[in-house]
């Protein structure tokens, strides 16, 4: 695709540029972002920019254009708000106008490895590092693919651009609009690059399950020798990249995942997005490597001498980096692969009421990934002083348009015909809740997910939870016998009791909001044992 041909194309917009740069190089935009002043290299040999006001991202300024094809096919509310076709117009216009007269970066790329569900996209940005991200990000293109590339969706990208809430029906000055009818996303107001992917996501968790029956996850991936598949759920902090990250097995991707019908695993993108706050390269070897010449470092301090301190937190806690896939070195050909066998379903319960390792049956594997749980700690974010459950449905909440109970019936049905094994992994504390218990040890987390993935599992004798009725195994190689029954680890039994049943019903509290489009068997999965135990 030529100069000429965006050109063209965002004429067609009314866009009128100064200048236009067509599917640079990660070299050329490095330079042009460092020409600019709008970014730094570090002595990683990645460049360090600074996103602005906004260090993440704002789901309350992320709205989808209700409109005939949408209306009675969304979960609206809060998560997924409204937004009318007269003010997206409106807004589409003076975005467009924004970007006339200024130097402008196309980019066209591919969401999803799998040829027969690839989402072909052209990344129109203000900044060039904001282009050298969506590079990174998503799949790129041969040669050949370009001379005669066609985009089905297009993202308007301009971080400079503020919205007139007033006049454009937006909460501020800064919005994320998805128009799936038109098949546009309009991103301004915010530097924040995870935007743009998350974008593309919310919008490919609406195509695929709804058009396509396939079923998408936000979630890590990896294959074992033997061509099993392992899907790793988990919200921020569990583990997932993590865990993923196996050296005995080629990582799929890390956070965006197809599953379609003939049982195969698609990476959606062809980078990954890592926190890197306390990085270090014993504690995750393949990110840390990754940083590198062409990676891009998020709202990190760095010296003047352009040395990283990965433990400072002074702009943010989500500090980031991006970088192409093939950064990792052990991943898999083609970002895809067949045979599903186990899934896991990663939480940090700061609680420390959840088993080490449980296994699921259908109706709680599908309760679980619906409730989507994990616990914050005191100090992640401001006003928390003790733990804080979250419950993020599916593992994904922001990004998911339709009613969770759609992807949880798709999964259920997935796991059925792959007789794939679930486990419930708790990443967090054993022996008492967060400031009196101690966080579960990695290489204890590892030895149980290598156990599973091994079927060193598969035989040995279960016990019940009292209270949310998971099945623990009595053993596990390398893992303490007493670890596995979290009760076990308690001085005060009592005490445990009531803290299980006090999650419990948090657990209870939240499903509410999903009982009326919930199925019987679903519902048979929540934790109704505790009032036994009362």
């Amino acid at each position: 695709m030529t100069t000429q041909n965006h050109l063209e194309f965002l004429n067609s917009l009314g866009i009128m540029p100064n200048v236009v740069h067509s599917n640079l190089h990660p070299d050329v935009l490095e330079q042009h972002s460092l020409d600019r002043n709008l970014a730094v290299r570090s002595t990683f040999g990645a460049l360090a920019i600074q996103t602005g006001k906004f260090t993440g991202r704002s789901p309350e300024d992320r709205f989808i254009v209700k409109d005939s094809y949408t209306e009675d096919s969304l979960w609206w509310g809060p998560i997924n708000k409204p937004f009318s076709t007269e003010h997206y117009d409106q807004l589409k216009q003076d975005l467009c106008d924004y970007l006339s007269d200024k130097e402008i970066y196309v980019r066209d790329a591919f969401a999803g490895a799998h040829p027969a569900y690839r989402m072909s996209l052209r990344v129109v940005n203000e900044y060039p590092w904001s282009n050298q991200f969506a590079y990174n990000m998503f799949l790129r293109p041969t040669g050949e693919e370009l001379q005669n590339f066609s985009h089905e969706w297009t993202i308007l990208n301009a971080p400079g651009f503020l919205a007139d809430p007033v006049k454009h029906g937006t909460r501020q000055e800064n919005f994320a609009v998805l128009n799936f009818t038109e098949k546009y996303i309009l991103i301004g107001g915010t530097g924040y690059t995870g935007e743009i992917k998350k974008g593309i996501f919310s919008a490919l968790n609406f195509i695929l399950p709804f058009e396509k029956n396939v079923l998408s996850m936000h979630c890590s991936a990896n294959v074992g020798p033997e061509g099993d598949t392992a899907i790793f759920f988990g919200l921020s902090g569990t583990g997932k990249t993590t865990l993923s990250a196996d050296p005995n097995r080629k990582l799929i991707g890390d956070d965006e995942h197809g599953w379609c019908s003939d049982n195969t695993i698609f990476n959606f993108e062809g980078g990954c997005y890592a926190k890197v706050i306390d990085l270090s390269e014993d504690k995750e070897p393949d990110i840390y490597r990754a940083i590198r010449k062409h990676a891009i470092l998020e709202n990190i301090i760095m010296d003047e001498n352009g040395s990283i301190d990965f433990s400072n937190t002074s702009i943010t806690q989500n500090t980031r980096v991006s970088y192409p896939i093939d950064h990792i070195g052990n991943v898999q050909p083609g970002s895809l692969a067949q045979n599903p066998k186990n899934i896991f379903f990663l939480t940090a319960d700061a609680y420390g009421v959840l088993p080490p390792i449980s296994k699921l049956n259908s109706n709680q594997a599908a309760y679980h990934f619906i409730s989507g749980y994990t616990a914050k700690v005191a100090g992640t974010e401001e006003g928390i002083n003790e733990p804080k459950a979250v419950f993020s449905a599916c593992f994904g909440a922001p990004f998911m348009p339709l009613h969770p109970t759609y992807y949880a019936t798709m999964l259920s049905e997935k796991m059925e015909d792959a007789g794939v094994n679930v486990w419930l992994i708790n990443t967090g504390w054993v022996g008492g809740a967060y400031g009196t218990g101690n966080r579960i040890k990695l290489s204890y987390t590892r030895a149980m997910i290598t156990a599973a993935l091994s079927g060193e599992l598969q035989d040995v004798n279960y016990i019940e939870h009292s209270i949310f009725g998971l099945m623990m195994p009595k053993n596990c190689p390398n893992v303490p016998s007493d670890l596995l029954d979290p009760k076990n680890t308690w001085a005060d039994k009592d005490e445990y009791d009531l803290q299980a049943i006090s999650l419990a019903k948090k657990f209870e509290e939240n499903f509410k909001i999903f009982e009326d489009q919930a199925s019987p068997e679903i519902l048979k999965g929540t934790p109704n044992h505790y009032v036994s135990a009362e």
